[in-house]
């Protein structure tokens, strides 16, 4: 009776050891069965066919505007010039001053629009491009087996100090080894896409 107790602790014993050696070749980190991923989005924003096309097209509509508002100038100037031949205080001088000072206000409030309207499709074209970007991660995520994707862009140094501050609290993930780095396939499946660009 004695012997079998022995038996059976020592059965037991050996199967432990086994579990626990096979749990901890399974769990060690950087392993090539890592469930981890990693994606530089400033990476792939930057180097997208998406991005390149939208700032081409984004540049011919800026320089279209400041010819636009350049011309605008120009019948401003021309108008000052007109205006110095009058005699101030006439109302003639009256006359011309008026629509000059409608073409200023007009000039300054088209160079504020302006300014919003980049500002805001910039925005919406950036949100646009993020979620694109989101979903080939998910992806590429799934057909992979990851169990994890983490955003890892390195900070480009030297930066300014403002620069310094934000990359502490946005620059989480300072060491990826052994994690599957998908930036170059979400930029060659981004590039694949039909442009994305209005």
């Amino acid at each position: 009776m004695k012997r079998r107790t022995m038996l059976m602790a020592l059965v037991i014993g050996v199967v432990a050891l086994l579990a626990t050696f096979e749990y901890s070749g399974a769990a060690q980190p950087g392993a090539a069965t890592s469930k981890i991923g990693v994606v530089s989005v400033r990476t792939v924003f930057n180097n997208t066919r998406q991005q390149s096309q939208y700032q081409t097209q984004a540049m011919a509509k800026r320089s279209r505007e400041r010819a636009e508002l350049q011309k605008l100038a120009a019948e401003i100037k021309a108008a000052e010039a007109d205006l110095e031949a009058s005699k101030p205080g006439t109302a003639d001088y009256l006359q011309r001053m008026q629509p000059i000072i409608q073409k200023r206000a007009q000039l300054e409030a088209q160079q504020e629009y302006l300014k919003q309207q980049q500002m805001l499709e910039n925005k919406m074209w950036m949100e646009k491009l993020y979620q694109e970007t989101l979903k080939i991660v998910n992806t590429l995520a799934q057909e992979k087996g990851l169990e994890l994707v983490l955003e890892r862009t390195e900070p480009d140094f030297p930066i300014s100090s403002d620069e310094l501050m934000a990359t502490f609290s946005t620059h989480k993930v300072l060491y990826a080894g052994g994690s599957l780095d998908l930036t170059a396939e979400v930029i060659s499946r981004l590039d694949a896409m039909d442009t994305l660009v209005p």
